[in-house]
């Protein structure tokens, strides 16, 4: 096989050979048990399944990187050390080697690293599921990062999802017309790998938050091509290091109110939401600023879903047991006359319950995301869903609930205490209901 394997047999082949060998563990580790009446460790069980997957998925990339990440940020529903592991595919993927880097920026740019730029680390210091990141300073002094995508990575998405498609047919309710759904992932991540852009949306975002607490790195156009970005460098560190560094209790605020008022200033005149919410995709800055790297996943959801989707919350928040059905059945998170059948009345009672949850932090003027009871009613709905083999909802809701549960879990990672005045001023701007939150 080939270094990057891209035709539909070679990624199979990984895909069926990881899939068979994981499962025969697991299948194995039931048995033994069953017969021992024993059980090992299984935390560590769960790491060493999770990285041989992971390894098969980094040979790969692309799509099935993207794969993992979103196993990583499923938070409840995978083993917590299955998806620890999982979580490296948000900035620690393996690199690709460094002649090739050299060859890509020529073909791109029209010129070797030494010929474009004062400087360049051949080492990328960060690397993810559709490119690695490189440190360079341009012939101006400026320091910049330079996003290099993966060989072979928008060629094969038609085929990835085509395969993840037949593997989650088996898996979902007979019927179960899912093709809107991969439609949809399959024109986001078109647009991820078209660098130019996202230079256009690092822009847009520069222009909307500039001045506040936010920082937002510069589009170099010039040194950009559709798979090769340059933008000015940020300083900070991510998710994890941070934590490592036992901040206070005030830094964790401070932080996670930067990230709540973030999205909330978003939603603002239904304007582009950044919907790709993990924490590779953000920066703790030593200046105390929330840094944003990435901006290849931006979403602007229609007027009327995303209308819909904002009325979900005040609905929930004054228990209108009748409104909230009525949008559940706008939404397609529920049948049409939904109150016909046992098994619609128990989806319904879920998703309403679901919301009352992520709609709790509103009922408080400081919401305690630290609090492990929330985090417990979180992952219990996260991997309790009935009727789990038959997706429900608008197709939007991939990357609405991408956005929702991802901030979430990062403030609960954060154990944030977050005030929520200004976020429900905003709300109350956008929904024109003055009496919201009062």
């Amino acid at each position: 096989m080939s270094d990057f394997p891209s035709s539909k047999l070679e990624r199979g082949t990984i895909i069926a050979k990881t899939g068979i060998k994981v499962g025969k563990n697991y299948a194995q580790r039931y048995l033994k048990n069953k017969i021992s009446g024993k059980k090992d460790n299984d935390g560590q069980f769960h790491s060493d399944n999770a990285k041989e997957v992971f390894k098969e998925f980094t040979k790969l990339r692309g799509t099935a990187l993207k794969i993992a990440q979103g196993m990583s940020m499923d938070q409840g529903f995978l083993p917590e050390e299955f998806a620890e592991v999982m979580s490296q595919a948000q900035y620690s993927v393996p690199p690709i080697n460094k002649a090739l880097v050299r060859s890509i920026i020529k073909k791109e740019l029209g010129g070797y690293p030494e010929q474009l730029f004062n400087s360049f680390e051949s080492e990328a210091f960060a690397a993810a599921s559709i490119g690695q990141v490189h440190k360079a300073e341009l012939k101006d002094g400026r320091k910049v990062a330079i996003k290099i995508q993966y060989p072979n990575v928008r060629e094969t998405i038609g085929s990835d999802l085509a395969m993840g498609k037949t593997i989650a047919k088996r898996f979902i309710k007979k019927g179960t017309n899912i093709d809107p759904y991969f439609d949809e992932i399959k024109t986001t991540l078109l647009l991820e790998t078209d660098y130019n852009h996202e230079g256009q949306q690092i822009d847009l975002f520069n222009k909307r938050f500039s001045g506040l607490n936010i920082e937002i790195p510069q589009w170099v156009q010039e040194c950009s091509s559709d798979k090769v970005l340059c933008m000015t460098f940020l300083e900070g560190r991510h998710l994890g290091d941070f934590i490592k560094e036992k901040p206070t209790q005030e830094e964790r605020n401070h932080f996670g109110q930067l990230l709540w008022d973030f999205f909330h200033e978003q939603i603002k005149g239904n304007d582009y939401i950044h919907a790709d919410t993990h924490p590779g995709n953000f920066l703790f800055t030593y200046d105390n600023k929330l840094g944003v790297v990435d901006f290849g996943c931006v979403k602007k959801f229609p007027t009327e879903f995303f209308s819909d989707y904002l009325q979900l919350l005040p609905t929930h928040l004054s228990e209108n047991e009748e409104m909230i059905r009525q949008l559940f059945e706008k939404l397609e998170v529920l049948k049409p006359n939904s109150r016909n059948g046992d098994k619609e009345q128990e989806y319904f009672e879920f998703a309403k319950n679901y919301g009352m949850v992520f709609a709790k932090p509103y009922r408080e003027n400081v919401f305690d995301f630290g609090n492990p009871e929330y985090d417990k009613m979180i992952r219990h709905f996260t991997k309790d869903a009935p009727m789990s083999n038959e997706p429900r909802g608008n197709k939007h809701f991939i990357y609405t609930t991408k956005v929702h549960v991802g901030l979430y879990n990062i403030l609960i990672k954060l154990k944030a205490q977050v005030n929520t005045a200004n976020s429900k001023e905003v709300l109350r701007e956008v929904l024109g209901d003055e009496s919201l939150f009062v």
